[in-house]
């Protein structure tokens, strides 16, 4: 028997950007095709466990949406042009032209990845119009409340009608002005499907993961001699590497010093390390993206974690802070140090970022484990409640609670 809530998620991000997209279009209007989207997916909960999934849930979502957005014009009594273009949507469309970009969902992320917004913006309204996460997730991945985020969407939206910034297909020529804002996008699609941050979904979200990398391939064909698309894309492919020994077969995230290393996709991970060292012969002073990608090339060359080589961890860190000050790449920092320098040093580091990090979990995951190998097991305790109090994700927290019932 088909679930019709499994059914109803996976017609949802398969089609929510299209049907979005498609409305938005027509009706200039970004809050009347998010509204009837989701009263469309709403109905489909409803009306298709009583009759049946229908052949086509795209056609009917997308028809069910164009029938709410109509309503709600007329409800609302807005622009009769507005009324006459709207009956054009029961006709087939005409073709749009494609610009540079033949993929109908990369396409949309470009269009939506507009510079006149500013960066933080167009990827969160790009994650939610088009990527389909959900505000809580685009909160976490900003670590953000999330009525904090909501606003910083409904600004955004605010600046694309009162500037009436176009919803237009990018040219060849937009696209090097848009690219970091669609780098951004997808390397958080990617992390949301990593790990995903949510107690309501799979630990580990494939679909995502393999659409972003998806996505991130065919960039990099349009444009090959980009740095950074290189470099995200070599940090997908060596992290999904490891993607199928990251939870263990009870469920519980399995941290990177106790994974099978024979269980890692060698072939993503020859691919990754060839752009790596492409990049690296490139002579050219390498991005945040390349760096990432560097560290995780080190990690996945060593045959066995105490053959990790720290040193050249940290000093990439050390890179990267110049580039990306931010602190989480201080507390990652932080970590390679601990096995470097010791955890008492780490320690030092992680708790001057407490007053930038207090609401993120793996801020209190990393000092829990600093505290654990100094051997002072009731403040390890502490943080390690107030990990498991933040983390949504139930690998996670099935680890972390071991790893705290074992302290003495």
């Amino acid at each position: 028997m088909i679930d019709v809530r499994e059914a109803v998620t996976q017609a949802h991000h398969e089609e929510w950007a299209r049907v979005v997209a498609a409305l938005t279009r027509r009706f200039g209007d970004l809050d009347i095709a998010e509204e009837a989207a989701g009263e469309a997916f709403a109905t489909a909960v409803q009306r298709w466990s009583a009759d049946g999934v229908p052949p086509n849930p795209g056609a009917w979502l997308t028809t069910t949406a164009t029938r709410r957005a109509i309503d709600r014009i007329r409800r609302e009594n807005k622009r009769d042009d507005k009324h006459r273009e709207a009956q054009l949507l029961y006709d087939d469309d005409p073709p749009e032209p494609l610009g540079a970009i033949d993929d109908e969902r990369l396409r949309l992320i470009f269009t939506c990845c507009h510079p006149a917004l500013a960066m933080e913006a167009r990827v969160a309204l790009t994650l939610r119009m088009v990527a389909g996460l959900t505000m809580p997730e685009i909160a976490r991945a900003f670590l953000v409340q999330e009525s904090t985020m909501g606003q910083r969407i409904t600004r955004a939206k605010a600046k694309i009608k009162a500037a009436r910034i176009p919803y237009r297909v990018p040219s060849g020529e937009d696209l090097p002005a848009r690219v970091s804002g669609v780098l951004a996008v997808l390397c958080l699609v990617f992390n949301e499907g990593y790990l995903a941050t949510g107690p309501d979904t799979d630990p580990v979200r494939h679909d995502l993961t393999a659409e972003a990398i998806r996505l991130t391939r065919l960039i990099r064909a349009l444009m090959p001699q980009d740095g950074e698309v290189a470099g995200l894309l070599a940090l997908m492919l060596l992290t999904e590497a490891r993607r199928t020994a990251r939870v263990s077969g009870s469920g519980e995230l399995v941290t990177l010093d106790e994974q099978d290393r024979g269980a890692w996709d060698a072939a993503l991970i020859a691919e990754g390390h060839r752009l790596v060292r492409g990049r690296l012969a490139s002579g050219v002073a390498p991005g945040r993206y390349q760096i990432l990608a560097a560290i995780n090339a080190v990690h996945t060359s060593a045959p066995d974690v105490r053959d990790t080589d720290w040193s050249q961890v940290v000093a990439l860190y050390d890179q990267l802070v110049h580039l990306d000050p931010s602190p989480i790449i201080a507390l990652n920092r932080a970590i390679a140090v601990a096995e470097l320098d010791g955890p008492e040093v780490a320690l030092a580091a992680v708790d001057r970022l407490d007053d930038k990090l207090a609401g993120y979990h793996a801020y209190h995951a990393t000092r829990a484990d600093l505290l654990r190998r100094l051997g002072r097991s009731q403040n390890a305790r502490a943080a390690y409640d107030k990990a498991i109090e933040l983390a949504g994700n139930t690998a996670e927290t099935a680890y972390l609670t071991r790893r705290r019932d074992q302290l003495r």
